[in-house]
């Protein structure tokens, strides 16, 4: 890659290529997330939503925001202090991602119900604390949704001990198309610059949210959406939504 794509025309061009790809190469894939999210919010179940890291923003894309469905829970590492009781500092580990039974520890907090679904958003697809959640859900029947790299994912060595991966315990795989490491703009002499990854995450998640919507639609059920709650209106309308899903649903400021 020549010094000029190293521009914001660059990153413009290169990442809207990927764009467009993936909108074709995902379809069918994007269709069996679709089948998957659609199963759960019929079943009246709720879609944990989990990642670490940046791939928390596409856990934010997903879960509790406007336009999104209702059935949504965000399952983060905060978890641990603000529903576990846990002291603070323990967010001051920056290993802690990869400290085995900290999954386990999340999965008991939120209490999900046989018919969640379980969608894992993780670039790499191998840190300890993501393989432990998915291997987790599979065990206690879980379907599971991953969102990863399969560039990223296949070039580097398995971290959790048990040698799986992300991509190899979900049902379903959407694959971001990242470069390894993320960074799409390649510098001269080495290294990279611009992550790829929340782009196309996005574009995944919100490409499966319409199918499923549209596939609940087709079988005469109007998906639970949430209004803006900056329209009038709107909060009091969200709030009636999630009367169906109290307890299980948290939604604290952020």
């Amino acid at each position: 890659m020549s010094v000029e794509n190293v521009s914001a025309e660059g990153f413009a061009r290169e990442s809207l290529a990927v764009l467009q790809r993936i909108t074709e190469s995902a379809r069918q894939d994007v269709a069996r997330a679709a089948e998957l999210i659609a199963r759960c919010v019929r079943s009246d179940g709720v879609i944990q939503a989990f990642g670490t890291g940046h791939s928390q923003a596409i856990v934010l894309e997903l879960a509790g925001r406007a336009g999104g469905l209702v059935p949504t829970n965000r399952l983060s590492i905060a978890d641990l202090v603000l529903h576990g009781g846990d002291d603070p500092s323990v967010l001051d580990d920056p290993l802690l991602e990869r400290r085995a039974g900290v999954a386990a520890r999340l999965y008991d907090l939120a209490a999900p119900h046989r018919e969640d679904l379980f969608v894992i958003i993780s670039n790499s697809g191998v840190n300890s604390v993501i393989v432990e959640m998915a291997l987790h859900a599979k065990e206690h029947g879980h379907r599971v949704l991953a969102i990863t790299s399969l560039t990223h994912t296949r070039a580097v060595p398995a971290a959790h001990p048990s040698g799986k991966k992300l991509a190899d315990l979900a049902d379903v795989v959407l694959d971001n198309a990242a470069p390894r490491g993320d960074a799409l703009l390649e510098l001269p002499g080495g290294g990279a610059v611009c992550a790829l990854s929340t782009l196309t995450g996005v574009m995944l998640v919100q490409m499966a949210v319409a199918e499923a919507s549209a596939q609940l639609l087709a079988a005469g059920q109007r998906p639970p959406v949430y209004v803006s709650a900056n329209v009038p209106g709107g909060f009091e309308g969200n709030l009636e939504l999630e009367k169906r899903y109290a307890g299980r649903i948290r939604r604290t400021a952020s």
